[in-house]
């Protein structure tokens, strides 16, 4: 499902972030912890300063039992460590499951598997579906007889008023961007912070020792990566620094090329079929959000376009799960995606 936000040091455009966050197709965030692992160069004009610095995450102290949580609708008092937690975005389920939490409940992700394939089947198993993200079954939530819920303001502040009557509703503003951000809130909800600043922890020392593997911070600027996604019903995206994927990028010092300096707010550049040479990069990533055929990623990577771009002459060209990449947002599918970099850039 869909996410934006926008970083420091320019300032908060919150209603040009919010209007793209609202697009109804899947996740493509951004994060919101210390900076990448070096400067970066891209392709074309783009500059390393063009990709905005990331957002320093704030950490709250731990709490030693009920406590108050600054959010999107103001302070939300928790209890010290709820048991009963219902998660209503791809996003909050993978912090919950990264924290060590198994939901209660959770809504699924307009995917066959209904809770994201990256996910363990054994993590994942028990969870009541509660409904479609962006949709979800008030009665079936409120039936779970939840302590907590954790959702954003993006995807269900007009049921806030609802949802705080059933248990204490914890919403960041948005999904995607700030990322790192919103998983130190649903730690500090979930009684969990400590162990939020080890994950964070461990995912930079992960992406560091990606970018070691690509011969340190100035070969890894050196190199250019571009994610594309062939969407059905929409035109095909290229991502930009501001998604969560790029923020990935940018933690292992790699760049986009400027096709991105025409992305809305940071996320994406938009192109159609017979644009698609503009998503050449040292190393392309692509996936699709429906099916080959009726996303055009069928008919896009068989045209001569495609075949006659750099990195798919090159063999860099590599097809990656849109549910891992682009759907899931968080620390596990992070690091998940950390490994395939590495092994797709070092090969």
């Amino acid at each position: 499902m869909v996410s934006v936000s926008v970083p420091v040091p320019r300032p908060l455009r919150a209603a040009a972030v919010l209007a793209a966050a609202t697009v109804a197709l899947s996740a493509c965030g951004a994060t919101g912890a210390t900076g990448g692992a070096g400067s970066k160069n891209g392709g074309g004009s783009f500059k390393a300063t063009d990709c905005p610095a990331q957002p320093k995450t704030t950490w709250a102290k731990p709490a030693d039992g009920a406590h108050t949580v600054p959010t999107a609708m103001g302070g939300v008092k928790v209890p010290a460590a709820p048991k009963r937690v219902v998660v209503l975005d791809t996003a909050e389920l993978d912090s919950a499951l990264t924290l060590g939490v198994k939901p209660v409940g959770a809504t699924h992700a307009d995917v066959a598997s209904g809770f994201l394939a990256y996910l363990p089947k054994d993590k994942v198993a028990g969870i009541k579906d509660v409904g479609t993200i962006g949709t979800p079954d008030m009665e079936a939530i409120t039936a779970l007889k939840p302590d907590l819920i954790l959702t954003s303001k993006v995807r269900d502040g007009q049921r806030y008023e609802q949802l705080k009557k059933i248990a204490p509703t914890v919403m960041t503003e948005t999904t995607g961007y700030p990322w790192k951000q919103n998983f130190a809130t649903h730690a500090d909800a979930l009684g969990k912070v400590e162990e939020g600043r080890k994950t964070a922890a461990a995912y930079e020392r992960h992406a560091a020792e990606v970018t070691d593997a690509l011969g340190g911070a100035d070969a890894a600027a050196k190199k250019t990566t571009n994610v594309v996604r062939f969407v059905e019903g929409a035109d095909t995206r290229i991502y930009g620094c501001q998604s969560y994927i790029g923020t990935l990028l940018d933690d292992i010092g790699t760049a986009p090329t400027d096709v991105v300096k025409d992305a809305k707010d940071g996320l994406m550049t938009e192109i159609g079929p017979e644009q698609i040479t503009r998503a050449d990069a040292d190393a392309v990533f692509y996936s699709a959000y429906g099916s080959p055929e009726k996303s055009k990623e069928s008919q896009v990577t068989g045209g001569a376009l495609w075949k006659n771009m750099k990195a798919v002459q090159n063999g860099r060209a590599f097809r990656v799960s849109d549910q891992l990449w682009l759907q899931g947002i968080g620390y596990t599918a992070a690091d998940r995606i950390l490994d395939e970099l590495k092994r797709d850039l070092t090969k």
